[in-house]
C-alpha cells in the first residue's frame, strides 16, 4: 500500500479551478518532485494534503487513514505530516530554540527538556547549534529556512511537504539549503516538493510529476521526464528551462 494516496482531488477559488482531478501515489521513503510553471497548482496540492485548504471533492490518504472531511483530527495529520514553505514562517519574537521546540511541547505533548534536546541535536546536524538563542532576523534568509525545516523535523513526521523553499533565497543561499533535503533523502524521509530548481529534481526525486493547468501531465522518473518527456507541453516547458539556464 502506498503511504500517501491522493484520488480524483478538485480545488477551487470561486469559479476558477485550480485543481483538476489530481490522483497520485507517493511510496514510504520516496522523493516526489512537482514541477510546472506558477499557478499549475503544485503549491495548492501541498496545501491541501496538510489540510490548509479544503478540497471540493476527492480522497486524500495517509497510512491508510483518509484525512479529508469532516472529523479529521488536525494535530495528529500535522504531526504526521510536516509542510515548509518559501516564506520561512518562523515566529520573529521567539529564539530559533523557541521556535523548534513550540510544537513538539504544545501539540506533541514532548517534556520541555526532551524537546530542546531534540532541537538542539537537529541544529548541531545542520551546523547552526550556536544559533539557538537567536531570534530569526539575526539570521541570514538560508539559515531561516534551515531552520524552518528543523522545525518541522522536531515533531518527526512520516512525510515531509516543501513547497518552492528556495524561491525566496537569494542563489548562494540556495547550496546550503538544498543539502540539507539531499541528507534527508538518503536518510530515506519521504518527501513530496514543489520546486523550480530542475537539477536538484533530478538529482534527488525517485518520481517527478508535470503539473499544468491542475492536472499531472506526466509522471514517471527524472531519467523518463527530463530526457524524454511525452507530452508536448512537458516539452516546451522543459525547453524554456533549459534556455534559462536551470537544467
Amino acid at each position: 500500500m502506498h503511504f500517501l494516496q491522493i484520488r480524483d482531488l478538485h480545488k477551487s477559488y470561486g469559479s476558477l479551478e485550480i485543481l483538476k482531478g489530481v490522483t497520485l501515489d507517493v511510496a514510504r521513503h520516496e522523493v516526489v518532485c512537482l514541477i510546472g510553471a506558477s499557478g499549475s497548482g503544485k503549491s495548492t496540492l501541498l496545501r491541501c494534503i496538510n489540510a490548509l485548504e479544503p478540497i471540493d471533492s476527492g480522497t486524500i490518504l495517509v497510512n491508510g487513514d483518509q484525512v479529508t472531511g469532516l472529523g479529521v483530527d488536525l494535530n495528529a495529520l500535522r504531526r504526521n505530516v510536516g509542510i515548509v514553505f518559501q516564506s520561512y514562517n518562523l515566529f520573529p519574537h521567539m529564539s530559533v530554540l523557541k521556535n523548534i521546540t513550540l510544537a513538539p511541547t504544545m501539540v506533541g505533548g514532548v517534556s520541555k527538556e526532551a524537546a530542546e534536546q531534540r532541537a538542539l541535536e537537529l541544529l548541531e546536524k545542520i551546523g547552526l547549534r550556536n544559533k539557538a538563542g537567536s531570534f530569526p532576523d539575526a539570521l541570514s534568509g538560508g539559515q531561516q529556512q534551515r531552520v524552518a525545516i528543523v522545525r518541522a523535523m522536531a515533531m518527526d513526521p512520516q512525510v515531509l511537504l516543501l513547497d518552492e523553499i528556495t524561491a525566496a533565497l537569494d542563489p548562494e543561499l540556495v547550496g546550503d539549503v538544498l543539502e540539507m533535503i539531499r541528507e534527508l533523502a538518503v536518510d530515506g524521509l519521504t518527501m513530496l516538493l514543489a520546486t523550480h530548481e530542475m537539477g536538484f529534481a533530478r538529482e534527488v526525486a525517485s518520481q517527478v510529476c508535470f503539473l499544468h493547468q491542475g492536472k499531472i501531465l506526466e509522471r514517471g522518473t527524472p531519467q523518463q521526464v527530463f530526457e524524454n518527456p511525452q507530452e508536448e507541453r512537458t516539452q516546451q516547458f522543459l525547453s524554456r528551462v533549459i534556455q534559462a539556464g536551470r537544467l
